[in-house]
């Protein structure tokens, strides 16, 4: 079975949003569909099960609906990334440059262990900013990012680039 095309067939376009000359590459009916979820997250674990991975980074929020069933595939816990002033506990923040302006992300600052080994883990990869910030506070709290995984990557905007992580794995790319 070739698992790109298949999920591909649950990847709706839709032109022009969120402004005119974007073409929004739509998860919803994937997310909706029972065994194309199922796929996609075994496609986005598959890479790293032999990889010694002792935690799932992912951010807020599509990175919260992939990266917790990719965590369970692996055997690991789930750490969430979200905008800042949703943790209640002591943080750690990162930011990164939008098209107009900046952003900033936080994580707890006890959600992971000196040396342990994280995966990133988000539904998109495109211009990488959110990602290379995600990776940025894991290692902050002296943790090692032994990859990055993605259900779509946006290969034109050379998001992996940015990232500097090796494996970069996505499933869907355009």
């Amino acid at each position: 079975m070739d698992v790109e095309a298949e999920l591909r067939q649950h990847i709706r376009d839709i032109q022009d949003f969120p402004k005119p000359g974007i073409l929004f590459r739509d998860l919803t009916p994937l997310l909706g569909d029972a065994a194309a979820l199922r796929l996609a997250v075994a496609a986005m674990a598959e890479p790293f099960r032999a990889a010694g991975v002792d935690a799932v980074v992912g951010t807020e929020a599509r990175g919260f609906i992939l990266g917790t069933p990719v965590a369970l595939e692996l055997s690991v816990g789930f750490v969430p990334v979200r905008k800042p002033g949703k943790l209640p506990h002591r943080t750690v923040s990162a930011r990164y440059e939008l098209e107009y302006g900046t952003d900033e992300i936080e994580m707890h600052a006890d959600a992971l262990g000196r040396g342990a080994r994280v995966l990133v883990v988000d539904d998109l990869i495109a211009t990488g900013g959110t990602a290379m910030a995600t990776v940025d506070l894991v290692r902050q709290l002296g943790a090692e990012v032994v990859g990055c995984s993605f259900l779509v990557e946006l290969e034109f905007l050379e998001g992996r680039k940015l990232l500097g992580v090796d494996p970069c794995h996505a499933v869907v790319r355009y």
